[in-house]
Order: structure tokens, then C-alpha cells, then sequence
């Protein structure tokens, strides 16, 4: 039946290009027929293939999470919500990165087997090169919503799918990534997904609106709709602007309608509105907006600040009183450096101190040094004028050290900070000002520094890679954190993390034994974020509402199996309990706090793993 399926398909495809040029209508959209003509002509595919789409290792998927993380994070209750919506027409959802690569999904136990034999899985890659036409693809190419129904597809794996899909936006109309719908059933007509196509362009919209918001906390921003009960909830354009008036960001919506009004984007708010107008739009609810058919409402800028990333606080004793002693420290105004393997949480820790410090009302801004090419760190840091290079925007831009003003700059693996910029990066932290790039004149900054890395400053000063005079600024009080696998709270932080990457993957899942054990042996290598990875993929990946060893990476089920066999007695669960209630002198109620449980599960461990408490005799 498939290879039957499979030559009428590549017959329809070649049937519909061949005479695509001498009949006026074809059976398929323009746009699915443009697909097929690239899929076939310039990518060179076999319409009649029945394999599955190309899945990312581990470790790749890992990167391009790691790359998306405030995408996902700020996609994740959007993702959520949709997939309640249609779940029950079993409808499966997937979340892309702007190369279609497949970073969240949401689908049902029922159908999970079903939907990864067709390709709707985790790590799944859906560009046009590799997989011809597909909603993914037609979205990343045509940058609009669409719907590819069934015999759209242009490969004959895919014929039974129906997929829609929308665009998603950043705040400079660069494509953040793809949310699809699809399922592995439905009536052949392509209206039967019209509700369907709604969903996912509101889900869509709603996404890119919160990563606008987010994007935009230090600017002045308005909100507008044709409704004025709206503007606030459900708001259809977004714009933002600095203090001096430069349009920073527009939404798809609001850059769509700019266009078809005006002919171009301006480039001052000044163009379309006068401040009068704004004044009242920020001072009262919305207000009616001249020469528009909009309501809307300004709100100030916000102090920006780092997303607020859901994360245990710290239970490890070592980790609390580090927290204890730096936030005297930097209350004192001085440099506090955090020093630890990758991976432990030290961004966390430094936020963790900015909201304990007296400086908690004010900003905190970060730069990884590590993560941003070296030719761009220097503008990042310090901003720079309007011309002030070639390629320099014409607005210019506003530096990190002058958006942590007034709060603290967090400057992680400063390890990576090139030598060139040390020096600069000293002169403001000795005399408080900082100089755009291309500025005639310095300005005050009152910024507090806390900065993190994975490598071993000291032994960089010896070799000449770290400038020594920088290094006994920042390093005025060092506090090295504990690698995940030395943390007396592994198995809290184990509960925790499940609980929150469960909710976010929208099921419920509970933790056998045998996958319990394989977590608490394991090195670690990658720490709390590499923890966090293989949770959520498991979370992903299992069934029945159970997390078991076999839903773990290949790497932890290795380590599991090469490790020689535990027994109740020498078990890391084990010792981990009897820790805890040791640290505790006794005291179920406190051990099970620690630990993250309840006490009647402690009771039910403390049984299963025949520890003998003072109190039980």
C-alpha cells in the first residue's frame, strides 16, 4: 500500500510540475508549487521517499536548546496552552529554531509512538533542503503563515501529515523559530484546518508579543488595537523607543502596517505622534490615537534585567553560606568573583546575590564573554554612536555598562575578555565613566561587578593572557561553587528540576528507582544545566508516566550499566538519605525538607532501604 501511495505521489508531483507552465490552474497553491519546483529542480529530492526526517544527536539538540533557552522559556506556557487546545483532536505541537530544528514539542502518550514513527519528535530537522515541502519549511521560506495538507508534502513520507505552521518574530524582525501543528489523521479538505490556522497565528503572535515585552524593558513602549479593551490584554501592535525618541523594535504587525502606510519604517516616533499625544497615552488608560484607527497606551521604561529563569534556590550548605558572605561583600561595593566548573550555576548564584544585595531595585544586566565574537564584545559593553563604524546602526546603541547603571553588571567567563579590553574595562571601574565608541565625551556609571569563569585567573596572570591589575580589582572576594556531583542536595534539586521541565513539557511523570540511581551516579560533567537538559528530553521522550532508565541519554543508561551493581546498602539514594537525616540530627520532618520530599515518602525510603533511625527502635 505504502510503495503504491508512494508512486502515485511522485507521479502527481511530476504530473503537476511538467504541465505547470501551459495550464493556468494547478491542484495546488502557488506557494506549495514553487516548493515543489526548488525541492525537486534545486535540492535535488526524491519525491517518492518514504524516510523519516534527519534527528539531531544529543549533544546538537543540547547546543540548540542551549542557544534558545530564553526563546523557550519565554514559548513555553504559549507551547502549553495550544496544545491543551488541540490535544484532544489529537494534534501534536512542535516549537522550532529559525533553522527548523525541532527544540519543544507537546504530544499526547497515546499518540507519542505514532507521531515519532512520522517524523513529529524532538530533534527533528525540517528544512526545505533536507525534507522538500513541509509546514516548517514553507514557513521558513515564505516567512508567513501557511498550511501544507496531506498531498502538499512533498515527500511521499509525509503524504498522511497535515501541518500548519506560523512564524514567530524577535523585536528586529529576524525569524526566532517555527510553531506547528500537525496531526497524523484528517479530512482530505484542506478548510477542515481553517480553526486550526487561528490557533496557531494567535499562539504565534502571543509568543512573539512576550519576547517583545521582554526585549524592550528599558524603552518606552506602546501598546495598540482597533479595540480599546484590548490594548492592554491582547495588544495587535507593538512599538518601542529609546529616550530620545529612535524606534528601537517593532512587531511583525506593527512593521507590516508601517510599511503598507507609509512606504518605509520610520525612524523617530516623532514621525507618528507628537509627544503631547504620548504624554496622554501613558498617563491614563487608551487613549485614541490621531490619524489612526488604533487605541493605545505608553508604558515607561523598566529597569532591564536578565530573564528571571526558574531554578531551585540554594540548599547545598556550602552554596548558602557563599551567599551569606558575598552579599556583605558586595554591599561594601566590592567586586565579588565566582569561580566553578561549567555548568554549575553561576550565573544563578550572581542573580541570586544582585536580588539579597542593596542594589536588588536596580538592573542587572549581563555579558558572556565567551558566547559573543571577540570583534563585537567591545560595542556590546560600551555601546557606540550613530557612525560611529561602518555597519554601525543609525541610531546607535546604548552600552551594557551604561543599562546597569545604578545596579550590577554581571560579566560571565571573563576569562574569555580580550586583552585589549581589559584595559578599557579597568579604566571604568577605576574612574567611573565609561565612552561610547565614537563619543566626544565620557559619562557617569555607578555599576556594581560581579563576574564568573571556569578557568584558573591566577595562572592566566602568570602567563600574560590576564591583565593583573584588573584580576586583584575583580577578584576582591572569590567563592568557588561545588560541582553538581559534591552538592549535598542533588536529590532536592533532582525533584525540583523534574517538577518544573514536567510542566513545562504539560504531563506528569514519576521517577522509577532504577532511572532515581542512574541520576545520582553520574559525573555531571555539564553540572545543573546538563541536569537540566536530560530531564527535559526525558520528560519528552517517555510514556505512561514514567520516567525509567530507558527514557535517559545513551550516556547515563552506559554509566548505569558499566557501574558494578548496587545494592540497597551502598546505594547513592541511600547514602543520600542517611546524610540528610544525619545533617538533621534525626529529624524526619527537616530531612524531608532538605531532601525535597514529603515525610511519609521518607518513611516509605527509609524502609525500602533498611536504615535503622534512633527513633523508629
Amino acid at each position: 500500500m505504502l510503495a503504491a501511495n508512494s508512486r502515485a505521489h511522485v507521479d502527481c508531483v511530476s504530473r503537476v510540475l511538467k504541465n505547470a507552465e501551459r495550464q493556468p490552474q494547478v491542484p495546488v497553491p502557488a506557494l506549495i508549487l514553487d516548493s515543489w519546483r526548488r525541492s525537486m529542480e534545486l535540492h535535488h529530492l526524491d519525491p517518492g521517499s518514504q524516510q523519516g526526517p534527519r534527528i539531531l544527536s544529543q549533544n546538537l539538540l543540547n547546543e540548540c536548546r542551549e542557544r534558545a533557552e530564553l526563546f523557550l522559556r519565554i514559548a513555553s506556557d504559549a507551547v502549553a496552552r495550544l496544545h491543551a487546545q488541540v490535544r484532544g483532536a489529537d494534534y501534536c505541537v512542535l516549537l522550532t529554531d529559525g533553522q527548523g530544528r525541532t527544540i519543544d514539542y507537546r504530544v499526547d502518550s497515546s499518540i507519542r509512538t505514532d507521531c515519532r514513527k512520522a517524523g513529529l519528535y524532538l530533534g527533528t530537522c525540517w528544512s526545505e533542503v533536507e525534507e522538500g515541502t513541509c509546514g516548517v519549511a514553507a514557513v521558513l521560506t515564505s516567512k508567513a503563515p501557511v498550511t501544507v495538507h496531506k498531498r502538499d508534502h512533498y515527500r511521499a513520507a509525509f503524504i498522511g501529515l497535515t501541518c500548519t505552521a506560523a512564524p514567530v518574530f524577535d523585536p528586529l524582525g529576524e525569524l526566532l523559530g517555527v510553531v506547528d501543528v500537525s496531526a497524523l489523521k484528517s479530512p482530505d479538505d484542506r478548510r477542515s484546518q481553517h480553526l486550526i490556522r487561528q490557533l496557531v497565528e494567535q499562539t504565534a503572535r502571543e509568543i512573539e508579543n512576550a519576547f517583545f515585552m521582554h526585549s524592550s524593558q528599558g524603552h518606552w513602549v506602546m501598546r495598540a488595537h482597533g479595540t480599546p479593551g484590548y490594548v492592554e490584554s491582547q495588544p495587535d501592535y507593538l512599538l518601542a523607543w529609546d529616550a530620545e525618541g529612535r524606534l528601537q523594535a517593532l512587531n511583525s504587525l506593527a512593521r507590516e502596517h508601517l510599511l503598507a502606510r507609509n512606504g518605509r519604517l520610520p525612524q523617530h516616533i516623532g514621525e507618528l505622534f507628537d509627544l503631547e499625544q504620548l504624554r496622554r497615552a501613558s498617563e491614563a488608560s487608551a487613549q485614541r490615537l490621531p490619524g489612526f484607527a488604533l487605541y493605545g497606551r505608553v508604558s515607561a521604561p523598566q529597569r532591564r534585567s536578565t530573564p528571571s529563569v526558574p531554578t531551585p534556590q540554594a540548599q547545598d550548605a556550602r552554596i548558602s553560606q557563599h551567599l551569606r558572605l558575598a552579599t556583605r561583600v558586595k554591599d561594601c561595593n566590592l567586586a565579588v568573583l565566582v569561580q566553578g566548573e561549567t555548568g554549575v550555576g553561576k550565573e544563578v548564584f550572581a542573580r541570586q546575590l544582585h536580588q539579597l544585595s542593596q542594589r536588588a531595585a536596580g538592573p542587572f544586566v549581563t555579558l558572556n564573554c565567551a558566547a559573543i565574537p571577540e570583534s563585537l564584545i567591545e560595542s556590546e559593553l560600551f555601546g557606540y554612536v550613530a557612525g560611529a563604524f561602518t555597519g554601525a546602526s543609525s541610531k546607535g546603541m546604548q552600552g551594557l555598562l551604561q543599562q546597569a547603571d545604578g545596579g550590577t553588571l554581571f560579566l560571565d567567563e571573563i576569562g574569555d575578555m580580550p586583552l585589549s579590553l581589559q584595559t578599557r574595562l579597568l579604566r571604568v571601574l577605576a574612574e567611573g565613566e565609561v565612552a561610547p565608541l565614537g563619543a566626544a565625551r565620557r559619562e557617569r556609571v555607578d555599576i556594581q561587578v560581579i563576574c564568573a569563569t571556569h578557568r584558573d585567573l591566577a595562572m592566566m596572570v602568570s602567563d600574560g593572557r590576564f591583565r593583573e591589575d584588573l584580576y586583584f580589582r575583580l577578584a576582591n572576594a572569590r567563592f568557588e561553587l561545588p560541582p553538581l556531583r559534591e552538592r549535598d542536595d542533588r536529590l532536592s534539586l533532582i525533584h525540583r528540576l523534574l517538577a518544573e521541565e514536567a510542566q513545562a513539557c504539560g504531563v506528569e511523570v514519576l521517577l522509577t528507582d532504577a532511572a532515581l540511581e542512574a541520576l545520582l551516579s553520574y559525573r555531571w560533567p555539564g553540572n545543573l544545566r546538563q541536569l537540566r537538559q536530560v530531564l527535559r528530553y526525558a520528560c519528552a521522550v517517555c510514556d505512561g508516566g514514567q520516567l525509567r532508565l530507558d527514557d535517559l541519554p545513551q550516556e547515563l543508561r552506559g554509566a548505569a550499566q558499566d557501574a558494578p551493581a548496587l545494592t540497597s546498602v551502598s546505594s547513592p539514594a541511600r547514602q543520600m538519605i542517611l546524610d540528610a537525616l544525619i545533617r538533621h540530627r534525626w529529624k524526619p520532618a527537616d530531612a524531608a525538607q532538605a531532601l525535597g520530599i514529603s515525610r511519609a515518602t521518607l518513611y516509605r525510603r527509609v524502609h525500602e532501604h533498611r536504615i535503622e533511625m534512633p527513633r523508629m527502635k
